[in-house]
């Protein structure tokens, strides 16, 4: 269970992935229904150190803060700056006793050099991929996704990748609706897929139309059947204007992206009310039980009533 964080500054930390930290973790949402967190900033040495803006970020408390702690983040810093032995090993200690590691963009170098990224899967920000690469040479480095987890390790690609890595984290250890919460407070999707592209080469003119609208009806309706040609027909587009759109806009294809969104809801329908499965399978999109079986295998790799029995209130669990 997700119940203390430990963040760990290096030097020439960036404030925005530090901030970002605090964000997820750092702040108590209990009278808003959310989570509240042992939240600790810790260094290899309690003092001053510098940030990538050029002013000092004063930390309290030293690697003691990593000992116990259920996740271990490392926000992005000066990859090329040297870092202590003591805290390369508390980061190696803390996943050998089964806690969780997470860095976000540049922070990727930290655990590569603490051995932890051997042979595993990983990502980090895509102008950093090529040099993670070269320095760990057993790592298969994804520059194409917003975060990888490999056996407790999140890696998160750059700046705003790291708040989709840390409400993947939350939703995994403590829910959806928990990860819903603090993405509410932030004004933030609750849940971007990880195998979202980093970077989207857009060839559309400025002002073309966004899809919000479109897709926020979508989310509203998952229990119709959303086909390209009545989507398309919707947003007032030809079908492969509409395909090349969506794709510009979400990284993903219109299937793809629904086939997730249903899932999702799939989650929160387990965890919150005490549906059957057959009408949870009915009530986001996929029809029936064995569909919904098929998805939360392949995307979750794990089946609907065990998330319900992992995941859900007591009164949930009996449905």
């Amino acid at each position: 269970m997700l119940r203390s964080v430990a963040v760990l500054v290096l030097p020439n930390v960036a404030p925005f992935e530090l901030g970002t930290m605090y964000e997820l973790f750092g702040i108590d949402r209990s009278e808003t229904g959310g989570p509240r967190f042992d939240y600790t900033v810790c260094a290899p040495a309690p003092g001053t150190y510098r940030s990538k803006g050029g002013f000092s970020v004063l930390v309290e408390h030293g690697l003691e803060a990593t000992r116990d702690a259920d996740l271990v983040a490392v926000p992005a810093y000066g990859e090329g700056e040297p870092i202590d032995e003591t805290a390369l090993q508390a980061l190696r200690d803390a996943h050998a006793r089964g806690a969780w590691v997470m860095s976000v963009c540049s922070g990727a170098f930290a655990l590569g050099q603490a051995g932890l990224l051997d042979g595993r899967r990983c990502t980090t920000h895509w102008m950093h991929a090529a040099r993670l690469q070269e320095q760990v040479p057993t790592a298969r480095v994804d520059p194409d996704v917003l975060y990888v987890d490999d056996d407790r390790i999140v890696t998160g690609a750059g700046t705003a990748a790291g708040i989709d890595a840390g409400l993947y984290l939350v939703r995994r250890e403590l829910g959806a609706a928990a990860a819903a919460s603090i993405a509410r407070r932030m004004v933030v999707p609750p849940h971007r897929d990880g195998g979202q592209a980093q970077y989207v080469d857009t060839p559309l003119p400025c002002e073309a139309d966004t899809l919000a609208p479109l897709l926020a009806w979508m989310v509203e309706h998952l229990d119709a059947e959303l086909t390209v040609p009545d989507l398309a027909a919707r947003a007032l587009m030809s079908e492969r204007t509409f395909a090349r759109r969506f794709r510009a806009e979400t990284g993903t294809t219109p299937a793809a992206w629904v086939t997730r969104q249903r899932v999702v809801r799939a989650q929160e329908l387990l965890e919150r009310s005490e549906a059957p499965v057959d009408e949870v399978a009915r009530l986001c999109g996929f029809g029936t039980a064995a569909v919904l079986r098929h998805h939360f295998a392949r995307t979750l790799g794990t089946s609907p009533l065990t998330y319900r029995r992992t995941f859900a209130g007591p009164t949930a669990r009996m449905g």
